[in-house]
C-alpha cells in the first residue's frame, strides 16, 4: 500500500494520546467520588419508617425507597463511563475520512434535525422538552446535534477556508447552525442552544473571518438577541438574566440556585471541608449537585487547591486535543479537532462561570464530570473520532502546517 511521506502510519494502540486519556481519569473519578459523597450524605439525613413489609425512607421527594438502590447516579454513571470508553477505544481504531465525503455529513445534519423536530412531539418533559423516552433509557438528541455540527462546519470550511473573507461563507455556514439552533431554543433549551452558537462563531474566527465582517456577525447577534428576548425567551428564561443581574433580588426564587451554589463554591476556602462534609448538598440546599452544580459541590468539598488540580486536567485535555488537530491529515481534521475542543470549552467556561456567579444559570453541565448518558458518550466519541484521525496523521513540521491552514505557499 502506498504511503504519502507526509503520514506517520501508526498502529490502533498508538493512535492514542495516553497523555490526554490520563488526564480524564482524575476528572471522572471526581465526578463520581462527588455524586457518591453527597447521595451518602443525602440518604443519611432521610428517616426510614416501615410500612407494612416495605421500608421507606421518606423525606421530600428526593429521598430513595429500599426497592431504588443508593448511590443511584453514581451507579448509573459507573455504566455509561464504562460505555463511554468502550466507543472511544473502539473509535480510536476506525478509518473517518469517510466523514469528508459531502453526502454522509448531510445524511447526519438531516437525522439530528429529525431528531430534533421528534422531540416536539415525542420529548419527554424535564424542565425542557429535551429527552427521547426508548423505555430502557432516555437520550438527549442535542448532544449528538453539537457533535454532527462540528463535522459540518469542517467540511464546509475546510474546502473554503481561503474565500473565507467573501460573506457568503459565512452566512451559508451560519444557515446550519442557526437551523439547528432554532430548533433546540424552542424546546426551550437555552444553554444548549448556546453552545450551538459557540461552536459556529468559533470555527468562524479560526477559519479566517476579517475584521469587517467580524463585525458584521458582531451585529446580527445582538440583533439576534433583541428578537429572542422579544418574541422567542419565556418568562422564567428572562428572569434569570434579571437575576444574574441582580443576583440578590430574589434569593428565594428564581436566584435560589445560583446563589446556593456560590455559597457552596465560597464555603469550600483553601483546602475544601473533606469528601462527604459539604454541608450545602449534605442538607440539600445546593439543587441538581450531580449535573448543573457539580462544580460547586465540588469546590465545597475540595477547596482551592482541588479546583486548581481540577483545572489543569481541563487544560492538558484541552492541549492534547489542540496538539492533535494541528497534526491533522488536512484542514478537515485539523478544524474538526479544534471545533471539539471549542465544544469542550464552552461546556466547561458557562458552567463554572453560573456556578460561581459569572454567567446565568443555563443547565449546561461540566464535560466528563457532570451525570449525563448522552453528554459522556457524545465526548467520548468525539475524542474517539479524533484519535482515529491520528492514524493517519502528518509528521511536517508545525510551521508547515501552520502556513497551509492559513493559505501560505512555501516559495
Amino acid at each position: 500500500m502506498f504511503i504519502p511521506k507526509n503520514i506517520s502510519p501508526s498502529a490502533s494502540s498508538r493512535s492514542i494520546d495516553w497523555l490526554l486519556f490520563l488526564a480524564l481519569l482524575p476528572i471522572m473519578a471526581s465526578g463520581l467520588v462527588t455524586m457518591y459523597s453527597f447521595e451518602q450524605g443525602k440518604n443519611a439525613s432521610c428517616e426510614q419508617k416501615t410500612v407494612g413489609d416495605e421500608t421507606i425512607i421518606s423525606e421530600g421527594d428526593e429521598c430513595l425507597t429500599e426497592i431504588e438502590s443508593p448511590n443511584l447516579f453514581f451507579r448509573k454513571q459507573l455504566v455509561w463511563l464504562f460505555l463511554s470508553l468502550t466507543v472511544f477505544f473502539i473509535g480510536s481504531v476506525i478509518d473517518w475520512k469517510f466523514l469528508r465525503r459531502s453526502d454522509v455529513l448531510l445524511g447526519l445534519f438531516l437525522c439530528g434535525c429529525g431528531l430534533l423536530l421528534l422531540l416536539f412531539f415525542l420529548g419527554t418533559t424535564r424542565g425542557i422538552h429535551g429527552w427521547l423516552d426508548l423505555g430502557v433509557l432516555n437520550i438527549q438528541p442535542v448532544e449528538p446535534v453539537k457533535l454532527i455540527l462540528i463535522l459540518i462546519l469542517a467540511k464546509y470550511f475546510s474546502r473554503r477556508h481561503i474565500e473565507i473573507a467573501h460573506i457568503r461563507h459565512i452566512l451559508i455556514s451560519g444557515f446550519y447552525a442557526f437551523v439547528l439552533f432554532i430548533l433546540v431554543l424552542l424546546q426551550p433549551d437555552f444553554g444548549g442552544a448556546l453552545v450551538i452558537a459557540f461552536i459556529w462563531f468559533g470555527m468562524v474566527m479560526l477559519s479566517g473571518i476579517s475584521k469587517k465582517h467580524f463585525l458584521t456577525v458582531l451585529l446580527i447577534g445582538a440583533l439576534s438577541g433583541l428578537f429572542l428576548w422579544a418574541y422567542v425567551f419565556k418568562d422564567y428564561q428572562k428572569q434569570r438574566l434579571f437575576t444574574f443581574l441582580h443576583p440578590l433580588t430574589d434569593i428565594r426564587g428564581t436566584g435560589y440556585n445560583a446563589y446556593q451554589s456560590m455559597i457552596a463554591v465560597g464555603s469550600g476556602e483553601l483546602l475544601g471541608k473533606g469528601v462527604g462534609y459539604g454541608t450545602q448538598s449534605r442538607l440539600q440546599f445546593l439543587p441538581e449537585y450531580e449535573t448543573d452544580f457539580i462544580f460547586a459541590a465540588f469546590a465545597e468539598e475540595w477547596g482551592f487547591i482541588g479546583v486548581l488540580l481540577l483545572f489543569l486536567c481541563y487544560a492538558i485535555v484541552i492541549w492534547r486535543i489542540l496538539l492533535s488537530a494541528m497534526h491533522g491529515l488536512s484542514n478537515f481534521e485539523i478544524l474538526y479537532g479544534l471545533g471539539l475542543a471549542i465544544l469542550i470549552m464552552s461546556h466547561f467556561i458557562i458552567h463554572v462561570g453560573m456556578n460561581i456567579g459569572l454567567l446565568p444559570v443555563t443547565g449546561i453541565t461540566l464535560p466528563f464530570m457532570s451525570y449525563g448518558g448522552t453528554h459522556t458518550l457524545t465526548l467520548f466519541a468525539g475524542l474517539g473520532i479524533l484519535m482515529g484521525m491520528r492514524r493517519y496523521k502528518r509528521t511536517a513540521h508545525k510551521d508547515a502546517i501552520q502556513n497551509e491552514f492559513l493559505g501560505v505557499t512555501a516559495e
